[in-house]
């Protein structure tokens, strides 16, 4: 009877440790933050604004050339409810007006995503030092493979890192995420983008991939 009960409380507590392991998980519907992103040469490409936002489907980002002389901001507004993307170059007050193919994933952690591990991202000495951080990896199609931290309370993005055999690793790094959406109207194209055309494109786009562009949009503008 003792063995029967001790095996018993052992199956308890590894139902209980198993239960408590962080699983992936669904960022917040509404967020807007900051973010920079590294390129596969391993220097800083360029650092903007997202505004995101699950319900309708919508994603606005705003990028700042890091370095040279032009600071004028490029804009991608990406609407996966109407199937339709715009980059917008204040600059240039042009826009361009191309099909959105991809179906939209929302900001989470895949759910055939691996722990690496759980860590503080600063000190756990005292209260306020540290936020307690999980690490992901997995796999992607193409042979990609790519690394994820998300932050255990809140689901909150903070760091992506992906690899794939075309380019190398890009890593994008995101802060001052504020729940909710600052300005609805980031996600309403400007007046100059009702005369654009809709172009022909084969390629589908998601937020990643539209913040490649715009990375290389940017390193155009130096």
């Amino acid at each position: 009877m003792k063995t029967t009960g001790v095996l018993s409380l052992l199956a308890l507590l590894v139902a209980v440790c198993a239960a408590q392991a962080p699983k992936p998980c669904v960022s917040p519907p509404l967020l807007h933050g900051g973010f920079t992103t590294m390129s596969d040469d391993g220097l800083m490409g360029s650092t903007g604004t997202m505004s995101y936002d699950a319900f309708s489907q919508r994603v606005h980002m705003t990028m700042m050339s890091l370095t040279g002389n032009v600071t004028s901001p490029i804009d991608r507004v990406l609407l996966f409810g109407k199937k339709i993307m715009y980059e917008i170059n204040w600059r240039t007050f042009s826009c361009r007006m191309k099909p959105l193919n991809a179906t939209f994933q929302p900001m989470r952690v895949p759910e055939d995503a691996q722990l690496l591990g759980q860590v503080v991202m600063g000190s756990s000495s005292s209260f306020g030092m540290g936020v307690l951080v999980n690490n992901w990896f997995g796999t992607l199609p193409g042979n990609a493979r790519y690394t994820f931290v998300f932050t255990e309370v809140g689901c909150i993005p903070l760091t992506y890192s992906i690899y794939t055999p075309e380019e190398g690793w890009n890593m994008i790094s995101t802060f001052n995420w504020v729940l909710g959406t600052v300005d609805p109207g980031v996600f309403i194209p400007p007046f100059f983008c009702r005369k654009a055309k809709l172009e022909e494109s084969d390629a589908p786009e998601t937020m990643l991939t539209a913040l490649k562009s715009l990375v290389r949009e940017a390193k155009g503008m130096k």
